[in-house]
């Protein structure tokens, strides 16, 4: 096993573990109703499309770090799980720069009205439900796996590791389908941005 990293303090560890996650929480929910009018000189999808290649970068990371877990090569485990931690923070940045640039795309908008109209919604067909299905096990799982992401780093980095494992068996699987969802999602929607 690591020697730990941090000094425990689960007092001061809890408070800046929820505030982190709370000020991330509401600033996507106030920001997501934000759209600012900018000329710029590059298409603003570009911010989906690195969030859709972070994200997939970050389930390769998931699953290279619970193999070297499993090896027990603990020090490329910690490695592996930092830059998939630190890949997560691009991906907020470049999430709530989309939102604030794009706005929302609605899936069938193909003539990127805003309105989605019966021969629109018929030519999306059944693949809209499973979007929408996928998009809404997506957003509240990704809203709620902060804490959990960073509540298993902090007790791996104190060298809690029993605690760590257990806290893995919810984190990797909720944090690894909310990485890989993504990716879909960006995929399912990319074809209606304007």
């Amino acid at each position: 096993m690591l020697q730990p990293s941090l000094i425990k303090n689960d007092r001061k560890a809890k408070i800046l573990i929820w505030t982190v996650s709370i000020v991330v929480f509401v600033a996507v929910i106030i920001l997501s109703k934000v759209k600012l009018v900018l000329n710029l000189p590059f298409n603003v999808h570009v911010f989906a499309t690195f969030n859709a290649v972070v994200n997939s970068m970050v389930a390769l990371l998931l699953v290279a770090g619970l193999v070297t877990a499993k090896s027990k090569k603990y020090a490329i485990h910690k490695k592996i799980m930092l830059s998939a931690i630190t890949l997560s923070v691009f991906f907020l940045l470049s999430y709530i720069c989309h939102h604030l640039l794009a706005g929302e795309t609605k899936y069938g908008d193909l003539n990127h009205d805003g309105v989605l109209s019966m021969n629109e919604t018929a030519m999306a067909g059944s693949s809209r439900v499973f979007y929408y299905i996928l998009l809404v096990t997506h957003i509240p799982l990704a809203a709620i796996i902060l804490p959990f992401i960073l509540f298993t780093a902090y007790r791996a980095l104190t060298g809690e590791y029993e605690k760590h494992r257990k806290l893995v068996r919810i984190t990797w699987p909720v944090w690894f389908f909310v990485a890989v969802s993504g990716v879909v999602v960006y995929l399912m929607i990319s074809p209606y941005y304007n």
